[in-house]
């Protein structure tokens, strides 16, 4: 007989297989005389009806009842529980039982995808369990009605086909079944981190379920959502997360859209923020703040920036005419818009005639450091036509001036370039007397009216002005062994002129000389008087000595033992520390290595690799810097070297020296970090842009390299390996000396050397005192400069070609130096062969170097002479030169470069080289001893050839 019963259908936290309301069958065998289990109908303690199906054959041997479910699908779950009630008769409590009674039963499942099976063979089952009661009850337990219900719960693990069957098997116990619940756990439905992840049912046993989240509305992904589902149905490991989409901020369920007013612009930010200043957003999900009107954004600013405006105009511009060189300064505009970006362009267009009309200048001026992108309000405006009206109008703009209809804001400066600057001669002094000579302007302003001399007594400077028609002057009542300054100037219809140059003349006994005696063919007496006799002589001597002592070392004073300029600063060795990490804390800064990023290898130094990247500084913008790194496995000494180039650059503070940033040494890897130069090396840059610069250009790299090797010098400084190799160029054309790995310092004696314990010299750049004696002084350095001013000229050529080292060893131990390199101006070969003396004290000091330099800056047209193959013959057969004027003697011994200085000191006439001296060169601006000696040398042959004047 087949019957069913009612299940339990009850639910856990997790879900439940739906089963049907009756779902139990009943397998007895129906040739028994009654059936085995049978479906009963009681009363719990609630007095709830409680169907229940019961069985309790034990008179009876060899029992086996069973009871089987319908067909229960498994709905995708890999494990279900079984959870079953049940109360279980005591065999002791039945009189008269045989020893058949029972007190278990068992469970068994069958797998299988058809849903309506009605016969499965006792083999075909799975046993899950054999099921013994915790609590059993006795005839007395019914009468009092306690119910002893009893609980298993058990699994079935790894099921994989559409679903299964339970049975129970009864081998002879009195049992009463309850309820049989079967059910499955699940993780439930849930949202994390704006990602939201669905009910997912458990694994088999007890693996793990991974889970992909989906994204929330009005978020999107910012590293993948996951997260696992446990075998007891519970979330774990989450991993990733969901961000709101710009103009969207996070709230307790999900995103929401920001309000007018404010903007989010990045998925990145978590709220949304105010808008910047001039700017708003009036409606919602704003990811931008749209800028007010007359103001606007960058395309490359952060869209947090304000919006911003143009500048406005440059203010209180200045002109200073130099001839034909313009220095024009401005002052910064009152209003950046909001910037730091300003820079400033100029447009030329040079004006003529009455009526004003001007044009543009055109490419044959210059100017230094550039006409557009400035980023400094000045400029120096060169290669201009004399006595020419040009106005230059300054423009101001920054990052967003290209997005304003508005017209950018300009200045104009009108300008009239004049050589109308009056040039003094002295003509004879005495102890209370100077009798003064001077030339007219060559072009005057209208008919001269008179002359205006101005002097004063140099250490009062209490001035006296005296006036005359004359072109000469006798200023008496002068105190003896006294030095005056005297300047003229001219004044015509049209008003006064600018001042001559400057002279200083210091009153004293004169001088015995012995008369110079010149040569006069076939000239009138007019011609005398003009004084432009013709000199015939020849040239017989190149060579010359410089002076052994610059004038700027005369201030020079002893301080603690060492020599020290007036406000400089005294390198300090960090070998003189005991302790050489101390010398790194007082030198260099510590900075924390989370602020640096390194981004790319760009070479290789001798300890380690070196990288660029950026660094992150609190309260700035981050920085491109270059990053030296100690290898691993370094050696204490190695460590100690390394860090030794940190303590010198942290001493120098110039534009061109290489900046130190600071230094990593509480973390591994050491590092040592400086500014980033983004052309890299002098000499590899040039190689790259063979040809590609202007004279002057060239001379402002040279100029900035001497500056920067003065201020080493001023700090007693010894570099050792200078050379274009050793130079940095960023990516405005500033070149800053760097690699110290080989510098050392001069001793306190200020004659003393530094003397190396060996290591290897690079021959081509080094001195002879240093290569034979292994002596260096900044002397040295100096002649390495005149090496880097050649390797410049001739675009990173290599120094004396392929010769081996003992050949240019020998060759300047015989007086050979480098030529002129090709296009090479005189005046810097010259320079050159200054800085190649053999005598240490000979070389012109660095100071010098960067005077002289400045001075061609400022005069372009000093550099259009080119050195030829011999500045000078010395074959005593050399034909005789005619010349008329002292510019012609300049340059027929190779010292045009001087011409300015010697007309701004009134030396115009042929006859006024008699009176010169050596005090009288140094205080026109001619201080190189070899220059003064090459000058003083030539009037000596003069003598020397038995000349005589005639007058």
């Amino acid at each position: 007989k087949w019957k069913q019963m009612v299940a339990d259908d009850g639910r856990q936290s997790s879900s439940v297989l739906p089963t049907p309301s009756r779902f139990l069958l009943n397998l007895s065998k129906p040739t028994l005389p009654h059936p085995q289990w049978e479906e009963i109908s009681v009363m719990d303690e609630r007095n709830t009806p409680m169907r229940t199906y019961q069985v309790c054959n034990v008179m009876e041997a060899n029992q086996n009842n069973w009871l089987r479910t319908r067909h229960i699908s498994r709905e995708g779950a890999q494990r279900v529980h079984i959870e079953i009630k049940f109360t279980l008769r005591d065999c002791n409590s039945l009189p008269g039982v045989p020893g058949t009674c029972k007190e278990t039963f068992n469970m068994y499942y069958y797998e299988s995808n058809n849903a309506n099976l009605w016969f499965i063979k006792e083999s075909q089952y799975v046993k899950i369990d054999t099921i013994a009661a915790d609590e059993s009850f006795t005839q007395v337990d019914v009468g009092d009605r306690v119910m002893k219900l009893n609980t298993e719960v058990r699994d079935i693990s790894n099921l994989s086909k559409k679903g299964f069957y339970l049975a129970f098997q009864d081998l002879g116990a009195c049992i009463a079944l309850v309820s049989v619940r079967v059910f499955y756990k699940k993780c439930p439905l849930t949202v994390l981190n704006l990602a939201q992840f669905p009910d997912t049912i458990t694994g088999g046993d007890t693996a793990l379920v991974e889970v992909r989240g989906v994204c929330v509305n009005a978020s999107e992904e910012f590293e993948a959502p996951k997260m696992y589902c446990s075998a007891d149905g519970g979330w774990l490991v989450p991993i990733g997360r969901c961000v709101c989409k710009p103009g969207f901020e996070e709230n307790k369920d999900g995103c929401q859209p920001c309000r007018p007013g404010t903007y989010k612009a990045s998925a990145t930010d978590a709220y949304c923020t105010k808008c910047p200043p001039h700017s708003s957003s009036p409606q919602e999900q704003a990811f931008e703040c749209v800028c007010e009107r007359g103001f606007y954004r960058a395309e490359t600013d952060p869209r947090s920036m304000a919006c911003t405006r143009s500048p406005s105009a440059p203010e209180n511009p200045i002109s200073t005419v130099n001839e034909t060189c313009i220095t024009l300064e401005w002052s910064p505009p009152r209003d950046t818009g909001g910037r730091g970006d300003v820079t400033y362009s100029l447009h030329c267009r040079k004006c003529s005639g009455d009526s004003r009309k001007c044009t543009p200048c055109g490419s044959s001026i210059h100017f230094v450091p550039r006409q557009f992108g400035l980023s400094s309000p000045t400029v120096l405006v060169t290669d201009l036509q004399p006595d020419s009206n040009y106005s230059f109008t300054v423009e101001s703009q920054n990052g967003v001036s290209d997005l304003s209809p508005t017209p950018k804001g300009t200045v104009v400066i009108n300008v009239t370039t004049s050589q109308t600057v009056s040039v003094v001669l002295k003509e004879r002094r005495s102890k209370d007397s100077v009798t003064l000579a001077w030339q007219g302007p060559e072009r005057p302003d209208g008919a001269i009216v008179e002359y205006e001399v101005i002097y004063y007594e140099k250490r009062e400077q209490n001035y006296t002005v005296l006036k005359t028609r004359s072109n000469m002057m006798t200023v008496e009542g002068l105190k003896p062994g006294t030095t005056y300054v005297f300047r003229v100037r001219a004044r015509t219809d049209g008003g006064y002129g600018t001042y001559g140059g400057e002279i200083e003349l210091e009153t004293r006994l004169p001088r015995v000389r012995s008369y110079l005696s010149i040569r006069i063919y076939n000239i009138g007496v007019q011609n005398i008087h003009d004084h432009k006799a013709a000199v015939h002589f020849s040239c017989r001597h190149c060579g010359y000595i410089k002076a052994k002592q610059d004038p700027d070392e005369e201030k020079m004073q002893f301080q603690h033992g060492r020599v020290k300029l007036p406000g400089s600063r005294i390198y300090i060795h960090p070998h003189t520390y005991e302790d050489p990490n101390q010398a790194v804390r007082d030198f260099a800064k510590e900075i924390d290595a989370s602020n640096i990023r390194i981004e790319r290898v760009i070479g290789a130094g001798e300890f380690g690799e070196v990288c660029s990247g950026r660094l992150r500084v609190q309260g700035k913008r981050e920085i491109y810097v270059a990053i030296k790194s100690l290898k691993a496995g370094y050696s204490d000494k190695q460590r100690k070297d390394f860090l030794s180039e940190a303590s010198i650059m942290g001493q120098f503070d110039h534009p061109n020296i290489i900046r130190l940033e600071g230094v990593v040494t509480k973390c591994k890897p050491v590092m040592i970090i400086t500014e980033f130069m983004e052309n890299g090396s002098l000499d590899t840059f040039l190689k790259k842009h063979d040809g590609q610069f202007t004279v002057i250009q060239l001379v402002g790299m040279l100029r900035g390299i001497a500056s920067g090797m003065k201020y080493l010098s001023d700090m007693s400084y010894v570099h050792r390996d200078l050379a274009a190799r050793n130079i940095l160029v960023n990516s405005n054309l500033v070149c800053k000396v760097s690699d110290f790995g080989l510098s050392r310092v001069l001793e306190d004696d200020p004659e003393a050397a530094y003397t190396t314990r060996g290591g290897k010299i690079p021959i081509r750049w080094t001195a002879p005192e240093a290569i034979a004696y292994r002596k260096f002084t900044s002397a040295s350095d100096v002649w390495s400069y005149g090496i880097v001013m050649w390797e410049v000229i001739s675009y990173g050529e290599r120094p004396y070609w392929e010769m081996s080292n003992q050949d240019v060893i020998k060759a300047i131990d015989e007086g050979y130096r480098l030529p002129a390199p090709m296009d090479c101006p005189v005046v810097l070969h010259q320079l050159m062969l200054d800085c190649w003396e053999k005598g240490r004290s000979d070389r012109p000091k660095f100071g010098q170097i960067v005077t002289i330099l400045d001075k061609l800056i400022r005069n372009p047209a000093s550099l259009r002479e080119l050195a030829n193959s011999s500045a000078c013959r010395e074959d005593p057969s050399t034909p005789e030169l005619s010349v008329n004027t002292v510019d012609e003697w300049l340059e027929a011994i190779k010292m045009g470069q001087y011409k300015e200085n010697f007309s701004s000191a009134g030396y115009v006439s042929l006859d006024s080289i008699l009176y010169i001296s050596v005090s009288e060169l140094a205080k026109m601006g001619v201080t190189l001893a070899g220059h003064q000696k090459k000058i003083l040398s030539s009037v000596e042959n003069l003598q020397s050839q038995g000349t005589h004047v005639q007058v």
